[in-house]
């Protein structure tokens, strides 16, 4: 026989089922054409709709003859799919006498149920990517003008014997605190935007502080590596060139 899924929707298990192992006990649904079901087997619970609805209760069952399946289900291999395909299109229309079969991947299906949250990550991606591109325009253009302004100072710094690694880390020391007060404003507002995303699963993860301390890393690297051009390039320029006007 063709097997089928229902929802057990109105659908009355006796108490006795309710408790213990029910194999071997009865199922009644009620109603116009009600009818009662031998449990033969318990399955695990399974995702059947989108993870933004809880799992509801849900009946496998054997129909009669005289309710074929309107689906199939069929697993193939991953190699040559679109022969596959096609030899089962070919059966499927001798079989019936020319009738054309309407079938679609299941994890196209799935994917379908997220559409709307694969589109808002891919928005939110390419806004993400013109926001950093933004910030390091700025950061790059401010860094260019700190070291100009600070040119006789890094000038001089180097003449008392101050090193490259020394100046460095002084134009980079004023950025940094920028990005860390910068990271501890974003970090709450983050929480809070993906916690409230979060929500409307089911079942859902959790926020780990380890995300923002990856995020803010990454932003201290993308900051350091936007200065470091400038900074490397006025800490071993020629002093005498800083100090010649002096």
């Amino acid at each position: 026989p063709s097997s089928a899924y229902r929802q057990a929707r109105g659908s009355a298990m006796s108490s006795e089922c309710e408790t213990g192992n029910p194999v071997g006990k009865e199922l009644f649904k009620p109603g116009r054409q009600s009818k009662t079901y031998k449990i033969i087997g318990v399955i695990k619970n399974f995702n059947y709709q989108s993870l933004h609805q809880k799992i509801r209760p849900l009946v496998l069952y054997l129909s009669p003859v005289k309710q074929p399946a309107s689906i199939i289900t069929i697993r193939i291999s991953s190699t040559n799919i679109k022969n596959t395909i096609a030899f089962i299109n070919n059966t499927w229309k001798k079989l019936t006498g020319g009738e054309e079969v309407y079938s679609s991947f299941l994890n196209e299906d799935l994917a379908q149920l997220y559409k709307s949250e694969q589109r808002g990550g891919t928005v939110a991606a390419v806004f993400s990517v013109l926001a950093i591109f933004i910030a390091c325009l700025g950061l790059f253009g401010l860094a260019s003008f700190v070291t100009e302004k600070r040119k006789k100072e890094i000038g001089i710094r180097k003449v008392l014997g101050a090193s490259v690694i020394e100046l460095l880390v002084m134009l980079s020391k004023e950025f940094t605190k920028w990005v860390l007060i910068a990271n501890l404003i974003a970090w709450p507002a983050a929480y809070l935007i993906m916690n409230n995303w979060l929500a409307n699963f089911a079942y859902r993860t959790n926020i780990g502080f380890g995300i923002f301390l990856l995020s803010g890393s990454a932003a201290f690297v993308i900051a350091l590596a936007t200065v470091s051009m400038h900074a490397v390039r006025a800490a071993r320029a020629n002093p005498v060139k800083a100090l010649k006007y002096e």
